[in-house]
């Protein structure tokens, strides 16, 4: 099936299909909350008439193509594949074919027939250090230390339209903002990944950045040793490999869901000359990285439960008494710090 009648495959009736319906619609242009995150205010918004969208939250957009392999978390060649398939197959991904809709004037090519550029939805007011209560409230309830909040992360004024907003701001490297607060998590434009660079042959990734500050405060200390990635997205992995392939090792805190197993076979497959150590099964009961951590701060802080599962502990160690460390020890004791004073301040 030719490339340019799979992007001819309606993304109105692909999102549809799943559930996806529009918030607003004015003219030939639709908005959606994002299929990528958990918002409120739409901001992803689809062209019926180009066939294309564009994630103002992230700062990208595409074909039906690019929408499948992220909303899909595959490759471009496997998201043309599921396409093709639901055409010629019938509905391999779900999408009912019969319902697709196709427009005469979709062989022109995007960029041709765009008048007039998408205006970034999210525009960055200021930028400032990280003090409001609300948003350290928030930090606070997930466990994140404030001293290793306060070094990688800015409290950021923003915009959307005529109302303005604040947020816990990360930089990217490019000089995006991914951006948290109780209500909102999205990103200013251009969207990238994070990476922390202390001349190591060593990296840990990290899916967000809520993760990676969670490992700090687990440590205890907010500068590592060693170098770090953090992909902001697991569709920024391939921006990640120019700097991950020169780490002989790289430690992987991903999530433990489907995605994050996609994304560590994919670092496997992409990194051959590397370690790639899958750190998740410390964290194996639960979603990620944070979830572990809230949950152990609420047992050091409920007396009862600690006292059971201080019981469990002992039970392990008569059955295992060559055992002198629990994962969790070995786990926090696995990668050197630096002493407060040497992290880089975003």
């Amino acid at each position: 099936m030719a490339l340019n009648s799979i992007k001819q495959i309606s993304i109105r009736e692909y999102l549809g299909a799943r559930g996806i319906k529009p918030q607003s619609e004015r003219g030939n242009r639709a908005m959606y909350l994002s299929p990528f995150r958990q918002e409120n205010t739409a901001s992803f918004s689809v062209n019926h008439d180009e066939n294309v969208w564009y994630d103002h939250g992230i700062g990208e957009g595409g074909s039906i193509i690019d929408l499948v392999a992220r909303m899909e978390n595959c490759s471009i060649g496997e998201a043309i594949r599921r396409l093709e398939n639901d055409v010629l197959g019938g509905g391999v991904s779900g999408v009912n074919t019969g319902a697709l809709a196709f427009s005469s004037h979709r062989d022109t090519p995007v960029s041709a027939r765009r008048t007039e550029p998408e205006r970034p939805r999210i525009e960055i007011v200021s930028v400032g250090d990280l003090a409001h209560p609300a948003l350290m409230g928030y930090l606070t309830g997930r466990g994140i230390d404030p001293v290793a909040a306060r070094e990688y992360c800015n409290e950021i004024r923003y915009r959307i339209g005529n109302r303005e907003f604040f947020a816990i701001g990360f930089r990217n490297d490019a000089g995006g903002w991914e951006l948290r607060n109780r209500s909102f998590k999205g990103s200013s434009t251009p969207k990238n990944i994070t990476t922390i660079r202390n001349g190591s042959d060593t990296v840990m990734i990290f899916e967000g950045f809520i993760d990676f500050l969670s490992y700090l405060s687990l440590k205890q200390n907010p500068s590592p040793t060693i170098d770090t990635a953090v992909l902001n997205s697991v569709a920024n992995l391939r921006r990640a490999i120019p700097f991950l392939e020169s780490h002989r090792t790289i430690h992987a805190f991903l999530d433990n869901d489907e995605a994050g197993r996609n994304t560590l076979d994919s670092l496997r497959e992409s990194l051959p000359g590397s370690e790639v150590v899958d750190q998740s099964p410390f964290y194996r009961n639960h979603k990620d990285l944070n979830d572990y951590w809230r949950e152990r701060i609420t047992d050091q802080t409920a007396p009862k439960n600690r006292v059971e599962k201080d019981n469990a502990a002992d039970q392990i160690k008569r059955q295992f008494p060559a055992q002198t460390t629990s994962p969790f020890d070995r786990f926090r004791r696995q990668f050197p710090v630096r002493k407060k004073g040497c992290g880089r301040k975003m």
